[in-house]
């Protein structure tokens, strides 16, 4: 009897087994386990050229030794960045298909509504990895020597000073935007195809001002070109020590930084999640990534999930009620 039982049991565990095996050959392949990401190469997607890019192939380019995977720093440039955001929001939630994401992809869904993708339930954040200063340039020409003059001579003359920027609902729009708010003033919006060539055309005299990243405004500010004259954000850059923050100017809601965000699909496993948030924290603590990001005029961050998910949705929030009070609407 006892062998019966014997071979009764030991046929139940080996078919229990085979069928284990058959059912993880029929799971999807996003449906391994967390403890077996990942087996295969990892792709970043950068919706972006310039600061996106340089973050993204970073990462791509330090990664994979913690992974033991390749990593690929994969371009989809297009739309405003609604090419990659929708390509990572619609892809398998497997950790194989990330978003390196910046300040577009806050600012996209509140200019419009109808974007294929919903930035706060359609993305798992794993990270802030980095932030590069915006400051406030002006012509030589414009008489202010400082922000507070800068104001007084726009409250004077409603609608005679011009600013510059990148288009329609780029990041250096919604910061001139959120400073009249703040100040009470008017001043003429000039929008240009790009931040650059905004810097370019103030720099001939077209526009007063522009605000913009402070790496590419500091050889102009050096030679005299241009003049900065406010640093919106929390701290001074250390190449332009002299220029006060926001907050130094009594305006500690006038922040605007570049920003940019490690992001995967909804969806994505916790454990996936949270080893990549933990060896790309790694990275940017590094002596090498604090020196590469200080001389391209940025600072590397790290930061918990649960931080990052609650910046994304200040931000979301924040600009989102810049955009509303300004009437702006998306081209």
């Amino acid at each position: 009897m006892g062998s019966v039982t014997y071979r009764r049991s030991r046929t139940i565990s080996m078919a229990l087994v085979l069928m284990a095996a058959l059912s993880a050959w029929l799971l999807p392949a996003h449906a391994q386990t967390p403890a077996a990401y990942p087996n295969k190469p990892v792709r970043i997607v950068l919706p972006f050229s310039g600061g996106n890019a340089l973050v993204g192939r970073w990462l791509a380019q330090y990664l994979p030794p913690a992974l033991g995977q390749q990593v690929l720093a994969d371009p989809h440039i297009g739309a405003g960045g609604n090419i990659g955001h929708d390509l990572v929001a619609k892809a398998a939630p497997d950790g194989y298909t990330l978003l390196m994401a910046a300040p577009p992809v806050v600012i996209n869904p509140n200019l419009n509504p109808k974007l294929n993708y919903d930035t706060l339930r359609d993305f798992a954040p794993i990270a802030l990895l980095a932030t590069f200063p915006n400051v406030l340039t002006v012509h030589p020409s414009v008489p202010a020597k400082t922000f507070g003059e800068l104001i007084q001579l726009a409250r004077k003359n409603p609608g005679k000073l011009s600013y510059g920027s990148g288009g329609v609902g780029s990041t250096n729009h919604l910061a001139a935007e959120l400073m009249q708010t703040l100040t009470k003033t008017k001043i003429l919006h000039v929008p240009y195809k790009g931040s650059t060539i905004a810097l370019t055309y103030m720099i001939g005299g077209e526009v007063d001002m522009v605000i913009g990243v402070a790496s590419s405004a500091l050889p102009y500010v050096k030679d005299g070109r241009m003049r900065a004259l406010l640093t919106l954000d929390t701290k001074r850059v250390a190449s332009m020590a002299q220029v006060p923050t926001s907050a130094e100017a009594g305006l500690p809601q006038l922040l605007a930084v570049n920003w940019y965000i490690l992001m995967a699909p909804a969806g994505t496993p916790r454990a996936i999640v949270d080893r990549l948030n933990a060896e790309a924290g790694k990275i940017m603590r590094t002596p090498e990534t604090r020196d590469f990001f200080a001389a391209m005029g940025g600072e590397p961050t790290t930061s918990t999930v649960e931080q990052t998910v609650a910046f994304l949705r200040d931000e979301y929030q924040r600009w989102g009620t810049v955009i509303r009070s300004a009437g702006i609407k998306g081209e």
